[in-house]
């Protein structure tokens, strides 16, 4: 996902608000339900605000190719839901929305009627990150991921076309394992499901 922080000066009277009252203020989910409706991906992660525009087709690319596979092996064995950026999980009270690029949710734990965002942890999350994100993906959502006990986060690495698989183990993240090239991803989650790294990658 790519990043924009509140440090530029946007043309939006509410980003104007957080530059002036940025030291006290703690964003809300209030909040997020009036932010305009402009094509950009707003996140609220432990009451910090992040904003991120609309990603390029490299990033879309891998999302799309990364769902896909995901998705065929989930239906095959009929394991739950796959979907993609935008939708809303709500972590926690304090990270809310929290919108992974991708997410599995095992069919025990998906509601059975239409909702507007799922509520607690995916079993499986995926971010797709570049530099400008770095940041975010392998720092802020790791730990907001580990401390809302996902039980497995995928980061995807567009620049080195390399993709890391953490597990949880004892309430923190453990590298799975670090797959590139011509090597099968693995997920401890999604027992059997078997990627060539280098077919996710444009």
């Amino acid at each position: 996902m790519l990043e924009a922080t509140l440090t530029q000066t946007p043309p939006m009277p509410i980003f104007q608000l957080a530059e002036r009252n940025r030291a006290e203020k703690i964003w809300t989910y209030a909040d997020y339900l009036n932010f305009p409706d402009d094509g950009r991906r707003y996140e609220i992660i432990a009451g910090e605000l992040y904003m991120s525009n609309a990603p390029n087709s490299d990033h879309q690319s891998t999302v799309t190719e990364i769902s896909r596979q995901v998705a065929n092996f989930v239906v095959a064995h009929k394991l739950g839901k796959v979907l993609v950026a935008p939708f809303e999980v709500h972590l926690s009270e304090m990270s809310r929305p929290v919108q992974p690029d991708v997410l599995f949710v095992k069919a025990a734990r998906w509601p059975n009627t239409k909702i507007q965002f799922f509520d607690g942890a995916p079993d499986l999350v995926v971010e797709v990150i570049s530099p400008s994100s770095s940041r975010l993906d392998r720092v802020v959502k790791f730990t907001a991921y580990e401390e809302a006990c996902v039980a497995e986060y995928w980061i995807v690495n567009l620049h080195s076309k390399e993709v890391e698989v953490y597990t949880l183990s004892a309430g923190e993240y453990a590298l799975f394992g670090e797959f590139s090239g011509s090597e099968v991803i693995k997920s401890a989650v999604l027992e059997g499901l078997e990627i060539v790294c280098e077919t996710l990658f444009s």
